[in-house]
């Protein structure tokens, strides 16, 4: 089973994931279109990276909850595409020997392998680059100005030192060492929580969502999915499957990481997950019907190859 057939299978139900997960594919091949020439290389890499196909958990959240609060599909395209070149660089420079050194990414030979070292460095900053152009360009079915603003201090700090880089820079500081539970939460709501609870908040702001209740209920439900995605990830990488993950298997204990299996072993770990999803679904409480779509994806986030 492939990671995109089980996103599938997991919301087939009502369409959810399934809808989103193609116009997504659509509007990334749409935003690497782009003028050539002398770039050729680095464009040809930057699609390699970003258009293999994968779960795409991010732009789909990005899609779901702004459509569960009223936004359109192209007001939310700009963010929903934007958020998922964001994680394409970031898989892109993780993969690097610098990082950890990875030779498979979504089935296929990562950016450096295909290319080469220099070529997945540029293609990594070239793809945050146009996640922000993006992001903030005017056109039709483009956010106002104001929203497109707040939109991007979302990602901005959701990849900054208060999240993504923060929270590489502490699993790179935490090889070989031991980390206290509290030290390895605050890792993970950084390293990838801040990202998924980016991708919510960016579909809260499309629907200008700001002042209501709504908008604490699901920055809380962003944070918890976050943390038990990433405990989730952390227990594939020990028993998931390397021809189902699309990723080589084992890879945090070859590299001495401190993980939620390698810390409180695996069935603790298990518990975690399934603790963290039950405090997102719980924070939807107040939305009623209209949350069952962002209950069905924290329910993927921890049964995806379970």
């Amino acid at each position: 089973m492939t990671a995109s057939r089980s996103m599938t299978s997991v919301c087939q139900a009502d369409g959810i994931g399934t809808a989103h997960r193609d116009r997504i594919e659509r509007v990334l091949t749409d935003c690497l279109t782009l003028p050539g020439g002398s770039t050729d290389r680095l464009i040809e890499s930057m699609r390699y990276s970003t258009l293999a196909g994968g779960k795409r958990l991010r732009p789909v959240l990005v899609y779901v909850t702004g459509t569960a609060l009223g936004a359109s599909l192209e007001v939310l395209d700009a963010p929903a595409a934007a958020v998922e070149l964001i994680h394409v660089y970031s898989l892109v420079h993780d993969d690097l020997p610098a990082m950890d050194n990875d030779d498979l990414r979504r089935g296929r030979p990562t950016c450096h392998r295909a290319y080469d070292e220099a070529t997945a460095v540029l293609v990594g900053d070239a793809l945050q680059a146009l996640a922000f152009e993006v992001l903030v360009q005017e056109g039709p079915g483009a956010a106002p100005a104001a929203k497109r603003l707040a939109m991007a201090q979302i990602l901005a700090r959701a990849i900054g030192t208060s999240g993504m880089a923060g929270g590489q820079a502490i699993d790179l500081a935490a090889v070989g060492r031991k980390l206290g539970a509290a030290e390895l939460e605050h890792m993970h709501r950084l390293k990838t929580g801040a990202l998924i609870h980016a991708s919510v908040m960016l579909g809260v702001v499309s629907a200008d969502v700001t002042t209501t209740a709504a908008y604490q209920v699901l920055s809380n439900f962003g944070r918890e999915l976050g943390l038990a995605f990433q405990i989730q990830d952390d227990i594939l990488d020990v028993e998931g499957q390397t021809d189902q993950l699309g990723k080589r298997v084992g890879a945090d204990a070859a590299l001495e990481k401190p993980t939620y299996p390698s810390v409180f072993g695996l069935e603790e770990a298990r518990r975690l997950a399934l603790a963290a999803r039950d405090r997102a679904i719980a924070t939807l409480a107040p939305l009623g019907d209209q949350g069952e779509p962002l209950r069905q994806l924290a329910q993927f986030v921890v049964s995806r190859f379970s």
